[in-house]
């Protein structure tokens, strides 16, 4: 294409605005996003916070963990701040370059107006150039050949006809294309540079950074689990289907991540040689002579002991083997949850014939039992109560006594408050503090269980094999409001129950409503078919209707006749000679069917219309609920007061459906994330092909405390299963494809029912 050329920006001018615009699209969200935000102590969190001995030592260890996290808010900030001065600089810059790059006016230039004469515009051009020519002392090159142009412009007749038709004296350029970059980028003398800077960048940089990641990606399960560790989970419970905590704990301490060879974040030390031992030998039941592989190898015998020593409470060497405990420990409960996925998988492939073993119900809930004990940093049988700070294994006597009896927290909460500080009367006022401030946080939920078969005419009545969607509601709140005096919280309970009756009864009577609206129909249309009236048995005079049947009624042309129509079949019945009355009674009785022919369609349209609307209204919440779904929970409830757990721990729960008397698990574990106040959650299974009455029993855990475990159990009674129809009306065929067709029906054919073969035999 001639006539074109690239232009390349010497100036910089566009160049900065393409700078411009770039750091503006990144400084703008990374300050909003990355600026550090002191965040100010609640100070309702702050009386929250317990001081035992254990909070304070788990504050000290979250902080080592995170050593640099005060240079790296500081580091942030001057970044930050070094792209806004940056910003700001290069906005200067523009603005200076754009009052630089204005458009072209000689009579500006010259300082005349355009009316001016030619005299008038040397005048001016001569007194300029004295001032910014070059050999003067105050001259401006750049300025005197701007200068000079205008008055070329404006002395010129074909310049001056150029800029006044073009806007430039020298006519009409050809067409140029411009390039946002400084010519030194392509220059000759530079290009090796810039195409190593290419290389390195879209060639080595970008491929390793993406090929790092897609290696650990691959390795990794969702949860950061490593693939081989799944593996592992597999391959004991696949072989193993029962199995106990203990055996659990040496599955869970054969994780790989624990190995040196699969996780670089492992440390060997040599002092392991003489610290693991020691160890062993102050634990029993350790079973660290198995020979199964990885069971026997020294990683997994070395994470088993310290498992054993953290749920013991045996203290550590504080450098090595503690910083151990708290990495593995904090492992742990992803691991457990990896090793519940892993069970419930089995159980669905055993259901559909894949595998022979079936892990029972045992097992899956020995693994979560133990999410709560390595949280909590002891064994099962302990007392609950030592969950709360300052209470130790000496002051369980107190709570056990004949004339008390407190084995649980919730027995503790309720008592008053003055029987509660007698209680723990060794304790001083600060620990006393602090145990009610744990007991008050600690959770209250609210089982219930409802049972139904969705989109059936009767979702009550279960039949074989429907799907049975169990609807468990969790209400949770903290056990402080079980505090005080006894009066008040009976009287409490009392209220709460009133209020359950009073929106039951609301309920009820809002559902009676929607009935009765449904059902309801004009006063005209109620009369039945065979509804009996009170006639004189003489011709057609009616006796007088009471105050009742008026208000019962309102009498109409329908009515009319079907009382018409009632006597004359009354006389029909009485004597048949008469044959013209007869005539009438037939006449009228076709009357009367019609208008009942009318009522039964216009009860059909109501009642359809009614349905739709009902069913609308439960699409509509399904959707609800399943939008609900989709827009994903947080893993953000309740913080868990656990002082032997190296990391801040979310309250979760998981929620189950088993069946005790066969050992199975009906439902795959849900395991609830976000419950701050209330959750619903719908569980669904197929009912049991046989008609009996089954209890399944509906079961909700923790994953956090010991103590706190619910089950409810729901009576099925499985009705049979309804016959399919076999005569379907809209394949009906003419006699002579259907005598055609049975000719040629094969006996054996897997479509002929046992009726066609009997039949044609």
């Amino acid at each position: 294409m001639s006539g074109q050329k690239f232009q390349y920006d010497e100036s910089g001018g566009t160049f900065f605005y393409f700078l411009l615009s770039f750091l503006a699209l990144l400084l703008v969200p990374a300050t909003y996003y990355l600026w550090p935000r002191c965040s100010k102590p609640d100070p309702n969190q702050l009386a929250k916070e317990c001081n035992c001995d254990g909070c304070k030592k788990k504050k000290k260890i979250l902080q080592l963990n995170d050593p640099w996290k005060e240079t790296r808010s500081f580091s942030k900030k001057v970044l930050i701040i070094i792209g806004w001065i940056a910003l700001l600089f290069l906005a200067y810059k523009v603005s200076q370059f754009d009052y630089e790059m204005a458009n072209f006016d000689p009579f500006e230039i010259l300082g005349v107006s355009q009316g001016s004469s030619q005299a008038e515009i040397k005048k001016a051009y001569r007194k300029l150039s004295l001032i910014l020519h070059p050999d003067k002392e105050t001259g401006n090159e750049k300025a005197f050949m701007k200068l000079t142009k205008a008055y070329q412009a404006l002395t010129d007749d074909e310049a001056r006809k150029n800029w006044e038709k073009y806007g430039n004296p020298d006519g009409p350029g050809a067409m140029s294309f411009g390039i946002a970059l400084p010519s030194w980028i392509v220059e000759k003398e530079n290009s090796v540079w810039v195409l190593g800077l290419y290389a390195l960048v879209f060639m080595v940089a970008l491929p390793t950074v993406v090929g790092m990641w897609w290696y650990k990606s691959i390795r990794y399960t969702g949860d950061q689990v490593l693939l081989s560790t799944t593996e592992l989970y597999y391959s004991f419970f696949f072989h193993t289907p029962t199995m106990s905590i203990k055996r659990i704990i040496m599955v869970l301490g054969a994780s790989f991540e624990f190995s040196k060879r699969f996780n670089a974040e492992i440390v060997e030390r040599l002092s392991d040689n003489e610290e693991v031992p020691a160890l062993i030998k102050q634990l029993s039941d350790l079973r660290e002579k198995n020979k199964e592989a990885p069971l026997c190898h020294l990683y997994s015998i070395k994470a088993r002991a310290i498992l054993h020593a953290h749920l013991s409470g045996i203290p550590l060497n504080p450098e090595t083997l503690e910083k151990d405990r708290q990495y593995i420990i904090k492992k742990c409960p992803y691991l457990i949850q990896e090793m519940i996925a892993a069970v419930n998988l089995l159980i669905s492939l055993a259901y559909i014939r894949r595998i022979a073993h079936l892990p029972t119900i045992e097992t899956i809930e020995n693994c979560m039992k133990l999410c709560p004990m390595v949280v909590q940093g002891f064994w099962e049988h302990k007392n609950p109560l030592l969950q709360l700070p300052h209470i130790k294994e000496e002051h369980l006597k107190h709570f056990l006594a004949k004339k008390r009896q407190i084995k649980s927290l919730q027995q503790l909460a309720q008592l008053k408050g003055e029987d509660r500080r007698q209680l723990l009367r060794n304790l001083t006022e600060s620990e006393y503090n602090d145990v009610m401030k744990v007991l008050g946080s600690l959770p209250f939920v609210d089982f219930k269980v409802r049972s139904e078969v969705i989109d059936d005419e009767n979702p009550t009545v279960y039949t074989a094999g429907a799907i049975v969607t169990v609807t468990v509601s969790l209400s949770r709140k903290d056990m402080n409001h079980l505090f005080g005096d006894e009066t008040v919280k009976e009287q409490t309970i009392i209220d709460d129950a009133k209020v359950e009756v009073v929106k039951e009864k609301e309920k009820e009577k809002e559902t009676s409503d929607e009935q009765n609206q449904t059902v309801k129909r004009p006063a005209w249309l109620k009369q039945q078919k065979g509804q009996k009236k009170s006639h004189n048995k003489r011709g057609g005079n009616k006796k007088v209707p009471t105050a009742k049947a008026i208000a019962a009624q309102i009498p109409t042309e329908n009515h009319t006749s079907q009382q018409n129509s009632t006597v004359n079949e009354k006389k029909k019945n009485e004597s048949k000679v008469l044959k013209e009355k007869s005539s009438d009674v037939s006449d009228s009785e076709a009357d009367s069917e019609r208008s009942d022919d009318e009522e039964s369609t216009q009860e059909k349209k109501e009642t359809t219309i009614d349905d739709d609307d009902i069913e609308w209204e439960r699409f509509q919440q399904r959707s609800k609920k399943r939008d609900k779904v989709l827009e994903g929970r947080s893993n953000l409830s309740h913080q868990v007061h656990s002082p032997f757990f190296p990391d801040v721990k979310q309250e979760y729960w998981w929620v189950y459906i088993c069946d005790r008397k066969s050992r199975t698990l009906l439902t795959a574990p849900v395991h609830v994330t976000s419950l701050v106040d209330t959750e619903e959650i719908q569980l669904r299974f197929t009912a049991p092909r046989w008609p009996n009455l089954y209890t399944f029993t509906v079961c909700l855990r923790s994953d956090s405390y010991l103590g706190f475990d619910q089950a409810q159990d729901i009576k099925l009674d499985v009705k049979e299963a309804p016959e399919v129809p076999v005569e379907h009306p809209q394949w009906d065929m003419s006699d002579e494809e259907t005598a055609e067709d049975v000719d040629n029906v094969d006996e054996h054919s897997e479509f002929t029912t046992d009726e066609d073969i009997s039949d044609n035999e």
